[in-house]
């Protein structure tokens, strides 16, 4: 397993926002984690990327525990987060965030090809390359988000709520990239998301997190089949 986590328990001030979650995902696997607001999703991301500290558990990524690093670190160690709509700098350009993404690794020929990846990943990003953030729709953003991450060449890849506040075309596009990039690059990728049955119908693996315990996991065409899921987190 690249990633293993292990009786997570992380607090907010005195609220449990997370409470024992243990959860393995593999090497190159898409492990979708939904449930209801409040649930702990996005704690669990912050956590996993350094910017919340755990009030005890462990996190294992690749044999080595990463509790306590800094995220710059942890980003030099693979580890990219794209926070929910925070993740772009609306003053800089298109290309600038781009490099901001690679800011560590001081190699501008590696820098450029990155640049390049991304743009054949995203074309429209090649064609706004030098518009500044704020002139993009919501869809050109995210987009920016993930091209952002992708520029540092992460192994891990946590997506928190991609799809939110996009047209259901975006969404769409948006999600196949996902699945797209899980596979070409082998990436291990945990995704928050409300759209539940969207991101269950392009992962690997389903999480259920319910005030911030673990209630389900599982194959996620199984959780889409378990009536009791649908019922509560998928709408039918």
């Amino acid at each position: 397993m690249s990633l293993n986590v292990s009786n997570l328990t992380v607090h907010h001030g005195a609220i449990r926002a997370i409470s024992q979650v243990s959860i393995a995902v593999p090497t190159g696997k898409l492990a979708a984690i939904i449930g209801s607001n409040g649930a702990g999703k996005t704690t669990l991301l912050r956590t996993l990327s350094g910017l919340k500290n755990p009030t005890n558990g462990s996190i294992m990524w690749k044999g080595e525990k990463i509790v306590g690093i800094k995220p710059e670190a942890l980003v030099r160690r693979g580890i990219s987060h794209v926070s929910e709509g925070k993740s772009v700098i609306p003053e800089l350009t298109v290309r600038e965030n781009l490099e901001l993404g690679a800011i560590w690794r001081r190699n501008a020929k590696e820098s450029k090809e990155s640049i390049d990846q991304v743009v054949s990943i995203f074309p429209r990003l090649g064609e706004r390359i030098q518009q500044r953030a704020d002139t993009l729709s919501g869809g050109e953003r995210q987009m920016l988000a993930i091209g952002r991450a992708i520029m540092a060449k992460p192994q891990l890849l946590l997506l928190d709520e991609p799809s939110l506040g996009l047209a259901p075309l975006v969404v769409e596009q948006i999600f196949q990239t996902i699945r797209d990039l899980t596979t070409s690059m082998n990436l291990t990728v945990l995704l928050v998301e409300q759209n539940a049955m969207g991101a269950l119908k392009i992962a690997d693996l389903g999480i259920v997190l319910n005030l911030g315990k673990v209630v389900a996991i599982n194959h996620a065409q199984a959780l889409i089949d378990d009536p009791a899921v649908r019922a509560a987190y998928l709408g039918y």
